[in-house]
């Protein structure tokens, strides 16, 4: 469940370079209709990953650039982040902090969506379709339904917010499993953040965004 979480929310992938030359990324995605968004990032992010299967089997860091390419524009981890902190935190926080924070977590995101991604395995995605949206609406869910047929179907709910100035829509949460990613890392970060602070909970970021993206039964012999 928690990797499901953290591979699409808020989901919810991104310049190869091989052989000295740069796979160019995706064009950009019409952010003006979230169905539309979520369907094109979709697309986009998994015929590159089927294009390049053979230069990231090789080097799965590779994935990184691919999140930061393909996912990571339409993601407001900014938000995200100010959510999982929660007000009794943020309130507490300095600039500079909410700024640590924001980049360690966008950081931490990258790597985790990149593991994940390191699993995919042409599983089908079925995006759902448009519906009216009102012109006041702010916040949307778009449902995504992931079929693989080595496991059971996957529900995924997107949030996406409007940005009012632009008109832009970015997903900031995704929920599978009944679970939302946001609620979810509240939950983990909770303690560490009472009792280490935020700055600790920042270094511990960083360290877990470093690990090098390898498949878990690689790392599990490696652990052993």
């Amino acid at each position: 469940m928690r990797k499901t979480l953290i591979a699409f929310g808020s989901a919810l992938s991104l310049m190869l370079v091989s052989l000295g030359q740069a796979v160019q990324a995706s064009e950009p995605v019409d952010q003006s209709n979230p169905y539309q968004l979520i369907e094109q990032v979709a697309e986009n992010t998994f015929s590159r990953i089927r294009k390049d299967r053979t230069l990231l089997r090789a080097d799965p860091d590779l994935l990184r650039d691919v999140v930061k390419d393909e996912l990571l524009p339409y993601i407001h981890t900014r938000y995200a982040a100010s959510l999982i902190l929660g007000a009794q935190y943020y309130r507490k926080a300095t600039p500079e902090q909410r700024d640590a924070f924001t980049e360690a977590f966008t950081e931490y995101m990258i790597a985790s969506y990149a593991q994940i991604l390191l699993e995919y395995d042409d599983q089908t995605i079925e995006v759902q379709k448009d519906k009216p949206i009102d012109p006041n609406d702010k916040i949307v869910k778009v449902r995504v339904d992931m079929t693989d047929a080595s496991r059971p179907p996957i529900r995924m709910d997107f949030s996406l917010r409007k940005n009012t100035r632009t008109g832009n829509w970015q997903a900031y949460d995704v929920t599978a499993e009944g679970v939302s990613m946001i609620q979810s890392k509240q939950s983990e970060w909770k303690t560490p953040l009472r009792r280490d602070g935020i700055d600790a909970v920042v270094e511990q970021l960083k360290e877990i965004a470093k690990r090098p993206i390898r498949r878990e039964d690689k790392q599990k012999q490696d652990a052993s």
